[in-house]
């Protein structure tokens, strides 16, 4: 008869005996069956590992390529980590024998196909990472073995199109991350194979059209994220037919209209994101009984007598809305739910003047043509134009000139990976309802005056990925309601700054990946209304001032700076997300954000090669704080964080934190926050690699240790109780005995 006892210490023994063979160059946890092998430039993956272990992190190493049958001697393990590891390709059959395997993190390598046999023996998994890696292509049944997949994030890729059946297999799958990638089509039966699916994330992407036939498929979808997307027309012959839909976000489009049974197929939506669009209005929503929520801000929502409809609706279906008025003058900024009936009216014929010349600020849906008239509309021989959709495409066509003859109510034009060159004047004529234009990878060196002429609509310029150093003031002529402005990938070597200030209502600038080497934010002054700004990863060393702007972003991540720019944020006081990383500042001076510090919300500090951070660096940021990015520095002690009482974010791996008595505030501040933060131990020895929250044995010496009823006992007041104790002669002191047996060594307690 067995003997439990026995039983017990015999596997206790076996895996310690196992445990005896972990690679020196790893940390092996026997207790937790973990093995961290973090950060070791190892190129395969160790052949030592003990064999029952479960969780094996593998992070941060040069492994290229994961050959067949890679684990196959670690049948335990459920938990394997392989993110950054410069992984350009994953064999087939790479993971066999990882049966029990339930979470696969891929994450941040160099993948840039999934072939058919590569997740073969993962039949357990529920969640796997695929996010910032390069993936252009899925193969057919890439994921066919994965029948208890949850989770499939495949955020942050390469991705343009999706096959039918492209994710067959995945019959448990709850949620699947598709944002951040190119993709602009979606075959009809793409997501066919997802019973389970209650999440889609498609935000994002480079969708023009809603790709409804595709989306129907997994019936019990309960929230869809649309948002990011370049759509600018939503009807009810291509909306959405998703019965248990309860969430929708279709914020940050470029809609201008949406037609009243978009979305009557989805009877049981509950909210409705339409933020930051161009709706200058939206009519009473049909067959939505269940909405209850509308989110209209950031449109620029005209509230005369076409609004009252709407706002009747809105009161009578009892739905919270979202929405401020930008015209008339007299109601601007006025929410529209808050209004009267009596103050939605149309100016009378006599008094037009404020109408006429405000109404030059909004731009105005277009007036859908009659379907027989649409019906006959011409298209250029090489193009693609769909009258539904409004959309015309001639991309990758081979075209050494622009064609004409588009139709005129076009409101999205694609001409990428053409052979432009140069852009003659009126280059674009008939076509006064654009919305978007698309010229990225032309080949474009130059854009002659009045080339954008007649685009009056026009909000979204795409120029990304073409030969320009300069631009023309007279070639952005025309365009005035421009918001978003795409130069990145070009060669520009400072601002456009006279081209720029014809463009008075840009909401958006990007020109990342250029070679500028000087910034100087007073370029800027004409367009005072500026709100994102982008230069990641050109040459810039320096940052000048410049006069107030209303920046809330600023991207100058991977560039040339040493130190913050500090001087130039006090231009900035609205910022709300500034983006270091990848600089090598090496050092925070004191009061580096100050000038930010009552609106800044999201600082990145990640890859800069900090080594100290002064003590007075944070000053002012605090409580507005909500995210902070400090990982893959060379951080050893960090000063007081205590002033961060609202961060949701914080990351600080992959530091080489010394855990000596100068971190212990950070200790004390890491066990009183509730979020994962990553920051482990470098030094000394014997608590290397435990995360600092944890790492109680590294700090029990230090001065002021020791807790008394969730509080710090003074120093001199310990001195004082072991005194107490020492004597023996005497009744100990209340203060004796706050650790028990004279122990004050005690898990400490944030204060």
């Amino acid at each position: 008869m067995w003997n439990p006892l026995g039983l017990t210490l015999m596997l206790v023994l076996v895996w310690r005996g196992l445990a005896g063979r972990c690679p020196r160059i790893c940390v092996c946890d026997n207790i937790r069956r973990h093995v961290s092998c973090r950060r070791q430039n190892l190129t395969e993956v160790p052949v030592s590992i003990p064999q029952m272990t479960q969780r094996l992190d593998l992070q941060g190493n040069v492994l290229k390529v994961i050959p067949p049958e890679a684990f196959l001697s670690l049948p335990y393990l459920t938990h394997l980590d392989l993110r950054h590891c410069q992984l350009e390709r994953v064999e087939e059959g790479a993971f066999r024998g990882l049966g029990r395997l339930v979470y696969l993190n891929l994450a941040s390598n160099h993948l840039s196909v999934l072939y058919q046999e590569a997740l073969d023996g993962l039949g357990s998994l529920r969640q796997l990472v695929l996010e910032r890696n390069q993936l252009e292509e899925i193969r057919p049944g890439a994921f066919s073995q994965l029948g208890s997949l949850g989770l499939l994030n495949l955020a942050h890729n390469s991705l343009v199109y999706l096959p039918d059946m492209a994710f067959q297999g995945l019959l448990q799958t709850r949620w699947l991350r598709l944002s951040h990638n190119a993709l602009n089509v979606l075959a009809p039966e793409a997501l066919a194979g997802l019973p389970g699916l209650r999440r889609l994330s498609l935000d994002h992407n480079e969708l023009q059209a809603l790709p409804g036939e595709a989306l129907s498929r997994p019936e019990g979808l309960v929230q869809l994220e649309l948002g990011h997307n370049p759509l600018t027309y939503l009807g009810e012959e291509d909306g959405l037919a998703l019965w248990a839909l309860r969430d929708l976000a279709l914020d940050h489009a470029a809609l201008q209209d949406v037609g009243a049974g978009a979305f009557a197929r989805c009877p049981r939506l509950r909210s409705l994101d339409l933020q930051s669009n161009q709706l200058g209005g939206l009519p009473p929503l049909e067959g939505v009984g269940q909405l209850r929520k509308l989110n209209l801000s950031g449109n620029p929502l005209l509230c005369d007598c076409a609004a009252r409809p709407l706002w009747e609706w809105v009161a009578r279906a009892r739905v919270q809305t979202d929405g401020l008025c930008l015209e008339p003058s007299r109601l601007k900024g006025e929410a529209l739910e808050s209004l009267r009936a009596k103050d939605l009216y149309c100016q009378r014929q006599g008094d037009k003047k404020e109408e006429g010349e405000k109404g030059a600020l909004r731009p105005r849906g277009p007036t859908r043509a009659p379907e027989e008239a649409r019906a006959t509309k011409p298209c250029p021989a090489a193009c693609v134009c769909s009258p539904d959709s409004q959309h015309s495409s001639c991309e990758n066509k081979g075209l050494r000139l622009i064609p004409s003859g588009f139709p005129n109510d076009t409101q999205l034009l694609d001409l990428r990976r053409n052979n432009f060159s140069s852009i003659p004047q009126g280059s674009f004529p008939g076509l006064a309802h654009l919305v978007s234009l698309h010229l990225q990878n032309c080949g474009i060196t130059n854009l002659e005056p009045g080339a954008l002429s007649g685009l009056d609509q026009l909000v979204y310029l795409y120029l990304s990925h073409n030969q320009l150093s300069g631009l023309n003031s007279a070639a952005l002529q025309g365009i005035p309601r421009l918001r978003y402005l795409y130069l990145d990938g070009n060669r520009f070597t400072r601002l456009p700054k006279a081209s720029l200030k014809v463009l008075p209502r840009l909401f958006s600038l990007h020109l990342e990946h250029n070679a500028l080497q000087h910034l100087a934010l007073g370029d800027l002054s004409g367009v005072k209304g500026l709100h994102c700004f982008y230069v990641s990863g050109n040459n810039i060393s320096r940052v000048g001032p410049g006069p107030a702007l209303e920046l809330e972003k600023l991207h100058l991540d991977r560039n040339q700076l040493q130190t913050v720019p500090t001087a130039a944020l006090e231009g900035l006081p609205a910022l709300r997300e500034l983006q270091l990383s990848g600089n090598p500042l090496r050092a925070l001076e004191d009061r580096a954000f100050l000038p930010v510090a009552s609106s800044l919300q999201h600082l990145y500090l990640n890859g800069t090669g900090l080594q100290q951070i002064s003590p007075g660096a944070f000053a002012g940021l605090g409580p507005g704080l909500r995210s902070l990015y400090l990982e893959k520095n060379r951080l050893q002690t960090l000063p007081a964080m205590a002033s961060f009482t609202q961060l949701e974010l914080i990351n600080l791996s992959e530091n080489p934190f010394r855990c000596d008595c100068r971190l212990l505030p950070l200790h004390r501040w890491l066990v009183g926050l509730n979020l994962r933060v990553g920051a482990t131990c470098e030094f000394p020895a014997n608590v290397q690699g435990q995360k600092v929250k944890a790492a109680t044995v590294a700090f029990k010496a230090c001065p002021g240790w020791g807790t008394k009823k969730g509080k710090q006992v003074p120093l001199l007041a310990q001195q004082k109780a072991r005194k107490v104790q020492g004597r023996g002669k005497r009744k100990p002191s209340r203060l004796a005995k706050v650790g028990g047996s004279g122990d004050l060594g005690g898990r400490g307690h944030v204060d």
